[in-house]
């Protein structure tokens, strides 16, 4: 991008200095203007010319090297080289606009394994993922990831799911538990039966799943390119009759007159308000977006959201902040400070992030000397004693453990009951907080013309359709795995009309692949993952849901800028092109359906960059 920008300064330096051409020297303001010529328009030409050795004669690098050097042999040497430099000029914004090149996904994908520890008798041996068997045994140490699925023969650990379900509380897993491949092994030391070969690893399908959507992805088709299919051999079809037919045929018409009417005819014919204003119109958009924090990777995907008719959310980090926080204390007995407090105090030794949520609940200094002991019960919970009171702290599980009756009433969200003095004491709730705007989000998109709204998670089903009934979702999907999103995906792509777009709204890894096989995948961008980012189309750079509403509006007053560029140009073409070819246009008129009619709706084009009241 840059050399190309250098040559457009260069060139237009040098065009510049033959416009003004204080020599009067007709010979070296040719060669000033076939220098400039060169300089900005022969990668053009080249084009032209290799695509023409390829077999494909008419598109828009033929039809604008034709123009420019058609307007040099009618002696319109300026001409050439102003309708060049504007078409390059739209190029540069172009490429501007699209530069946000993708890496390779299969680099970003951090779930996949480099190794795995097999057991071998005594021994533990590296080896690849590839080579390890079914029923092999696999050693897994704390902050590795788990390379294979498979079931834990031995030890007790907490896993880090969130690459796979987006779920940012980690799970409790024990011997006879199954264990998915991209997961993280947390603190424990555990040793895993394989059950499945790499091949068919959870893993190894989610990195399928990205590049087969990848594959599938629906991509408008540039609107220049479609128009100079068509467009191109008509234009250059009249002015070959023109130039060579009226001569043959009407008494007193001369070659000299009707050859310079068809290269008249081909300067007015040159498209460049349309190469230049259209892709404009969308660099506009997109600067426009960026200013509201909406990266837009390019304008084929600013279209197909002006189409969306279908908006899928993620819910973790997505609608929701993906940090759990304490939203319910009840207590039976203590006041709630004091319940809060002795909680506190027994889950004060753990790092774990429902551990962390009731110190933050606390929010006051925890007095080591309060503490006389704390055990950890695996899969269940602490018991501690604090200032000589025993309190119990944990699930389900470690009630019935210690054989204490609680409320089993139906509760949304992490759920840590407490006894004290083996009494039941209460409950408190730990869930995942919604974003302060994902109400106003879901509103707004109904309001922009979204027809539905769609939620995917792999939360439970209690605490989807919780969120889901809070915001307004029209339809929730709960428990889901990566392939069980993209399964609803494809279901969901039939319901939209011929056409419409459907958007996928996502941040984790675990998104990847359903962004990559939506019509626009959306990420948000502060939080999100990397292969989130990468595999989607948008991104959120604030993580704002509702900046997704804002994203379509603006694509919509992008989109109708477009088309009225498009209209304009077209319709003052065919009016100058039919005077033209019975020679009422003259040359000027040619120069003002070419470089007036592009000026007028460059000028039009920069209406989208205005996005303050949007």
């Amino acid at each position: 991008m840059k050399s190309h920008l250098r040559r457009i300064i260069l060139g237009g330096i040098i065009y510049g200095v033959a416009v003004v051409n204080p020599i009067d020297n007709f010979w070296l303001e040719v060669a000033l203007f076939l220098i400039s010529f060169i300089v900005v328009g022969s990668d053009v030409v080249w084009r032209a010319v290799t695509n023409i050795l390829k077999g494909k004669v008419f598109d828009e690098n033929f039809l604008m090297s034709l123009a420019t050097i058609g307007a040099f042999f009618v002696g319109d040497f300026s001409e050439g080289v102003a309708v060049m430099l504007f078409y390059q000029v739209g190029e540069l914004f172009q490429s501007y606009a699209v530069a946000k090149s993708r890496k390779s996904i299969a680099e970003l994908m951090d779930i996949r394994p480099d190794y795995a520890n097999v057991k071998k008798g005594d021994e533990i041996v590296r080896m690849d993922p590839d080579e390890v068997m079914v029923g092999d045994l696999i050693v897994i140490k704390a902050g590795e990831k788990i390379p294979l699925d498979g079931r834990v023969v031995e030890g007790v650990t907490m896993i880090d799911t969130s690459a796979l379900t987006g779920e940012s509380v980690p799970r409790e897993i024990e011997a006879g538990n199954d264990v998915l491949s991209g997961c993280i092994n947390i603190n424990g030391f555990i040793t895993v039966e394989v059950t499945k070969e790499y091949g068919e690893s959870t893993v190894n399908k989610i990195l399928d799943l990205v590049e087969n959507a990848s594959s599938k992805k629906s991509k408008s088709e540039q609107f220049i390119t479609k128009f100079a299919r068509y467009y191109t051999p008509v234009v250059v079809i009249i002015a070959a009759v023109l130039a060579f037919v009226p001569p043959l045929l009407i008494e007193g018409a001369t070659f000299d007159d009707w050859i310079y009417r068809a290269l008249s005819f081909l300067v007015v014919s040159c498209p460049c308000a349309l190469v230049i204003s259209v892709p404009l119109s969308f660099f506009g958009g997109i600067g426009g977006a960026s200013r509201k924090g909406i990266l837009v990777k390019g304008g084929n995907y600013m279209e197909a959201l002006a189409k969306a008719e279908i908006v899928v959310f993620d819910k973790t980090g997505t609608l929701t902040k993906g940090v759990f926080k304490v939203q319910e204390i009840h207590s039976v007995s203590l006041p709630k400070e004091e319940f809060l407090e002795l909680t506190a105090y027994a889950e004060s030794y753990s790092n774990h992030p429902i551990s962390l949520s009731l110190q933050s609940a606390y929010g006051k200094d925890i007095d080591q000397k309060r503490i006389l002991s704390v055990d950890e019960i695996a899969g269940h919970g602490v018991s501690a004693v604090i200032d000589n009171r025993l309190v119990l702290a944990g699930n389900y599980k470690l009630m019935d453990k210690m054989d204490i009756s609680y409320s089993k009433s139906e509760l949304t969200g992490t759920v840590v009951h407490v006894a004290i003095d083996r009494q039941y004491a209460g409950y408190i709730v730990i869930a995942d907080e919604i974003k302060e705007d994902a109400v106003a989000a879901v509103e707004s998109l109904k309001e922009a013309g979204i027809l539905k709204t769609v939620m995917l998670t792999g939360d439970s089903k209690s605490i989807g359709e919780k969120v889901g009934n809070a915001l307004g979702i029209d339809k929730v999907y709960t428990e889901l795995l990566p392939a069980d999103k993209v399964q609803i995906m494809e279901d969901l792509l039939k319901e939209k009309s011929n056409r419409g777009m459907l958007a996928y709204a996502g941040d984790g890894i675990n998104d990847a692949p359903v962004l990559a096989r939506a019509d626009i995948g959306i990420a948000m961008g502060g939080l999100g993952s990397d292969a989130a980012i990468e595999a989607a189309d948008i991104v959120i750079m604030t993580d704002e849901p509702s900046k997704i509403a804002t994203a379509i509006r603006i694509s919509k007053k992008t989109l109708n800028i477009a088309l009225q560029n498009i209209v304009f140009a077209i319709g003052i073409k065919i009016i100058v092109l039919i005077l033209s070819a019975i020679g009422l246009a003259s040359m000027w008129a040619a120069v003002f359906a070419d470089v007036g009619v592009t000026v007028l709706a460059i000028i039009n084009s920069f209406r989208a960059l205005h996005v303050s009241n949007i």
